[in-house]
């Protein structure tokens, strides 16, 4: 008897932590798919909604310093069972953990460079500076979080890395002027990272692709994040131009196993998985890339070619002249005809997945 009362509460137990998991997914709308017409009246019901919430804009809403604007997104917007999206849903997968299953930071500490004892010079991870404060999110945090809101000289901001593309890319974190907070979604689109804004109703949820940096699904589909000038840089180059910075401290909050990469050899490997679709093989697949994009065309800057050499390379696509700095730091900015152009690094299957008819500079 004993023996099966432990079964049932086992059992029990199993059913409890699936319907939890289950309850922590998004859910896809399902039925009939049609175009969605900004300016028809069936349309009423699907429009963009305005959060009921304290506006938490700050100061005159004026763009974070160095922030990049996108271009209007050029994507098809469609809507299925009263919700907008604009990538086809069945290309939607779960990465595995649930909602919020991969925890993003939202109260982030810092120290100093000396205090960073668990850094080597070696370590990869994001470098920003906004507002003159400078600041370094590892790859081996990032790599177990994805997601820091975070707040820089009164700026909202949103450090973002999807491990599995390589992606490391900062936004501005407000949306018509609020500012957000957002979380990984636990969900995949062509093997990219998609965040979810937070809200108080799951109405006023939206999935938003890091990679493209817009809503794909829900109430803000077609909206864009500016992008923030940040760069991809060892830990060593990045003290060395910013011996002031502060660092990603490993009091997040959550235990993990910061000395462990969980992807092991993933980065190197041929294999891409959750769905990537792509046939390009000017490169290889994990290759590293820098997309822009210009009046709706793309262009990947293969990373090695761009550091052949420091100081300024100088490019032509779609009608501007873009020019590459690289400095000796290893830190790199675009321009497009003298005006700052955002610019997204990755994994060249993610970029050519998303861009199929993507140039390539190399």
């Amino acid at each position: 008897m004993r023996n099966i009362i432990i079964i049932l509460v086992v059992i029990v137990l199993i059913v409890g932590v699936l319907a939890l998991f289950k309850s922590r997914q998004f859910t896809l709308p399902s039925g009939d798919t049609v175009p969605f017409d900004s300016q028809s009246s069936d349309a009423t019901d699907v429009e963009i909604k305005t959060e009921d919430t304290e506006d938490t804009t700050v100061g005159d809403a004026s763009p974070v310093l160095d922030s990049l604007p996108l271009a209007v997104s050029q994507r098809q917007v469609f809507i299925t069972d009263g919700t907008k999206h604009s990538i086809p849903l069945d290309e939607i997968l779960s990465g595995g953990p649930g909602k919020d299953g991969i925890p993003s930071i939202d109260n982030p500490k810092f120290t100093s460079i000396k205090e960073a004892s668990f850094l080597e010079d070696i370590d990869p991870g994001i470098g920003l500076t906004v507002g003159g404060e400078s600041r370094f999110y590892p790859y081996r945090i990032l790599v177990w979080h994805e997601i820091v809101n975070d707040t820089i000289a009164d700026q909202p901001v949103l450090v973002t890395y999807c491990p599995l593309c390589a992606t490391g890319i900062v936004f501005d974190r407000r949306v018509d002027g609020v500012e957000q907070e957002f979380g990984v979604s636990g969900m995949l689109w062509q093997s990219n990272l998609l965040m979810y804004n937070r809200a108080s109703s799951e109405d006023n949820e939206s999935l938003w692709s890091q990679v493209l940096g817009e809503a794909v699904l829900g109430v803000n589909t077609g909206e864009r994040l500016p992008i923030i000038r940040s760069n991809i840089i060892r830990f060593g180059q990045w003290k060395e131009s910013h011996p002031d910075t502060k660092v990603l401290s490993l009091d997040t909050g959550t235990s993990r196993d910061y000395s462990r990469d969980p992807y092991g050899n993933y980065y190197t490997s041929d294999s891409v998985s959750f769905g990537a679709s792509f046939s390009d093989e000017r490169l290889h697949p994990k290759a590293l890339v820098h997309g822009v994009e210009i009046n709706g065309q793309f262009k990947a800057y293969h990373d090695d070619a761009v550091k052949l050499n420091t100081g300024v390379i100088n490019d032509t696509f779609a009608g501007q002249e873009i020019t590459i700095t690289v400095q000796e730091t290893g830190e790199i900015s675009f321009e497009a005809d003298g005006d700052p152009l955002a610019s997204i690094p990755g994994f060249w299957f993610s970029w050519v997945a998303v861009h199929p008819d993507t140039e390539l500079f190399q």
